[in-house]
């Protein structure tokens, strides 16, 4: 089963409440605060045709543009920075026992999320392209796919937390879906 997946831009009041309501609502206003400045990302970010570029981002040096609401969060966080050339992708994969968020900054990425089938039943996916401001938050052992669908260029703030330990790669075959392999932070990448 193929649907569409909606996605969330978050309004301006979500950026500066006092008290996200769960831990993955930290990070989605921590990723959409950070996308939506590309004076901050801009001069940092590379593209590369060979791979996908990455940089994790100090947390402290980002506390001064975020709400101090956002602090504690950011504190229990890693932060990501992304680039996607066209074609470029990951693996159906999870991020093992951490929540997240990603928000596009720039260009548009297209998202697969695969639910595992209870009860024999086939595993459901949905796809959806998202485009700048757009943000996508999810709890621990959500399994996804991002790529760069598209013609242009693309780059995306990701933020985890607990930081990755794990991320857990996977295939949907026989009806099933079945995890694959497991990657150390600091040992596989």
């Amino acid at each position: 089963m193929t649907a569409t997946l909606p996605s969330a831009t978050l309004p301006a009041h979500a950026l500066t409440t006092t008290a996200p309501s769960r831990p993955s609502t930290g990070n989605a206003a921590v990723a959409i605060t950070l996308a939506l400045r590309p004076d901050l990302w801009r001069p940092l970010v590379r593209f590369q045709e060979e791979t996908r570029w990455t940089r994790l981002l100090e947390p402290a040096l980002l506390e001064d543009v975020l709400d101090p609401s956002l602090h504690d969060d950011l504190a229990a966080a890693e932060v990501w920075l992304l680039s996607w050339v066209p074609g470029q992708g990951t693996a159906l994969h999870d991020h093992g026992p951490s929540a997240g968020a990603f928000a596009v900054a720039e260009g548009v990425l297209t998202e697969r999320v695969v639910a595992a089938g209870r009860g024999g039943r086939r595993p459901r996916e949905v796809t959806g392209d998202l485009g700048v401001g757009r943000v996508r938050y999810f709890g621990p052992r959500y399994v996804h796919q991002v790529r760069n669908a598209g013609s242009e260029p693309a780059v995306s703030v990701h933020v985890y937390a607990p930081r990755l330990a794990v991320m857990n790669t996977y295939r949907v075959e026989n009806a099933r879906l079945e995890r694959i392999g497991t990657e150390k932070a600091g040992v596989d990448w």
